[in-house]
């Protein structure tokens, strides 16, 4: 990843950290974030199983601003999507208004054809509830959605995870577990999800996700 990037990533969550610590009065108490959300909103779920090898977890209905790439490199699609997404947190947006960023930054994989052609990205920020109405993006390439609520098995590792090659094989770690123990999935796409600043060196926490039929 470039040194642009890694500069727009660094400034979008030191920002971010200065405008979640606002608590409004008579707020509602919302669920305890887990602490690898890093003090930023994140979607709320609840733990129905876990295991030496992935959660069961079960998510809210929750929003979404999202962007998408074909036929392209993941790295470079990751790239790529995550620059559209910054600009609209940014203020490229029918407010001009700038939107506190959170997490996990969660990208949908539709494999292609070929062994080595994912053709398929879908990258998404969550949308905090306290943000809603969101703008909407001036951008026709980014968009906002809703996502009802939905079962996850969700595969927890550490470290640096840059490279497709990286999530693919913890995604085939959590397909065997998954079958292993009898459950049934959704195998025609997948999900990863990244929860730190490129800056963090130690406790990295990243996830890979199917959808639970």
């Amino acid at each position: 990843m470039d040194k642009t990037v890694l500069i727009s990533m660094f400034v979008t969550f030191v920002t971010s950290n200065e405008v979640l610590r606002y608590e409004p009065q008579n707020s509602i108490p919302v669920m305890q974030k887990p602490a690898f959300c890093n003090n930023l909103d994140c979607p709320e779920f609840t733990v129905v199983k876990s295991t030496k090898e992935y959660e069961v977890r079960d998510y809210v209905d929750t929003d979404w601003v999202s962007t998408n790439q074909l036929n392209m490199e993941y790295r470079k699609a990751s790239t790529t999507n995550f620059m559209k997404l910054f600009r609209y947190i940014s203020g490229q947006n029918d407010k001009k208004q700038k939107v506190a960023m959170t997490c996990p930054v969660v990208t949908r994989i539709i494999p292609g054809q070929g062994p080595a052609c994912e053709s398929n990205f879908t990258m998404s920020f969550f949308v905090s509830p306290d943000q809603k109405p969101a703008p909407k993006p001036t951008n026709p390439e980014v968009f906002l959605h809703s996502v009802p609520k939905f079962r996850a098995y969700v595969r927890q590792f550490s470290g640096w995870a840059m490279d497709y090659p990286v999530w693919r094989d913890e995604a085939v770690k959590l397909g065997e577990a998954l079958t292993k123990d009898g459950l049934e999935f959704v195998t025609e796409t997948w999900w990863t999800a990244g929860y730190d600043s490129p800056f963090k060196v130690l406790n990295r926490h990243n996830e890979v996700w199917f959808l639970a039929k």
